[in-house]
């Protein structure tokens, strides 16, 4: 499942087929599934994923979707997963347009919500018992045209802060922001939470560590466990293998607003791999803008949060994608329980 939808053509995949694709693999199982389609929905509840859907929505067959996936193991739940994938189905870059050839390839940006719908199809058919997760896959097409969402813009995230987009082609960290937000609205009524943000995010990661490592990078809530540790342990079971990474003081002021009109600057003008510190900064940007940073080690509700950089990870172009990383999460939270 994985394969199909992270290497599927822009068009086979695109986020209409690809709903009703995981509506069928999952008909008849214990995953429940909910697809919202409705723009005014979207724009309520997600204005950071609409902004970036805008020029997308005028063609019918690439109009954003947001797929919820829900499994709940037999016996008393003792941990829970809350799952967000990056399923971007093709990006142009926007209109920061991804020009001198790096467009082509683009179509595999959604491999991380084709992680989280492969790691239901293992909980489908394993059915591990005590343990609850929720999914939610971000299948946006980022398009470029006369509609599209353009930097400079302000744009008030589900979480109440006000974004100031610097660069179209950081369209993954905005598709995926409001759907953390609400799974950090979830979480609190959870039982032993863990959320994730799982994406194909940026140059700078295959950079950072080379073309096959995946990155873990932990908040403090999530380091305090040693989470990014066990994953990285996990991993080496079957050879889905992890780097380490941590978000440090820098990458929270690196996205400090920088005038009074906004409270969060979404992106620098560069690509990733050209910015210092270009993987780990993302992470801090989801954590500003959902508003996890209201839930660190010194609140009263803390909340785990690891976000998981698989640019590198999820397999070469021309060629399969990889599955990574599957088989370490379900070694970790299958296999192991």
């Amino acid at each position: 499942m994985y394969r199909d939808i992270g290497g599927s053509d822009p068009e086979r995949m695109a986020a209409p087929r690809a709903a009703e694709y995981v509506q069928e693999v999952f008909k008849d199982t214990n995953v429940q599934v909910k697809v919202v389609s409705d723009l005014r929905m979207l724009e309520k509840e997600y204005p950071c994923l609409a902004a970036v859907n805008r020029c997308a929505n005028t063609v019918p067959r690439h109009q954003a979707r947001v797929i919820h996936l829900e499994y709940c193991g037999e016996g008393p739940i003792q941990k829970t997963l809350m799952l967000v994938g990056k399923g971007i189905t093709y990006d142009t870059g926007g209109a920061d347009i991804k020009a001198g050839g790096f467009m082509a390839g683009m179509h595999r940006d959604k491999c991380g919500s084709a992680a989280v719908a492969g790691f239901f199809q293992i909980l489908a058919r394993l059915k591990p018992k005590q343990l609850k997760v929720v999914g939610s896959m971000a299948m946006v097409r980022n398009s470029v045209g006369s509609d599209c969402y353009v930097a400079d813009e302000l744009i008030v995230s589900r979480a109440g802060r006000r974004v100031r987009v610097g660069n179209t082609d950081a369209e993954g960290r905005m598709v995926m922001v409001d759907l953390l937000c609400e799974m950090k609205e979830k979480a609190v009524n959870e039982v032993s939470p863990h959320l994730f943000t799982i994406a194909t995010l940026t140059g700078h990661a295959i950079r950072a560590m080379g073309p096959n490592y995946s990155i873990i990078l932990d908040n403090g809530a999530a380091h305090h466990e040693d989470n990014g540790l066990k994953w990285q342990k996990a991993g080496e079971v079957l050879g889905d293998m992890f780097e380490v990474s941590t978000i440090r003081r820098e990458d929270y002021e690196f996205h400090k607003g920088k005038s009074e009109y906004e409270d969060i600057l979404q992106c620098n003008n560069l690509p990733s791999s050209a910015t210092p510190r270009g993987h780990q900064t993302p992470a801090a940007f989801l954590i500003m803008t959902s508003g996890l940073d209201q839930h660190g080690l010194d609140s009263e509700k803390p909340l785990p949060y690891s976000h998981i950089d698989i640019a590198g990870s999820s397999g070469p172009f021309p060629g399969v994608p990889t599955g990574a990383p599957l088989l370490a999460m379900a070694t970790k939270y299958v296999l192991q329980n």
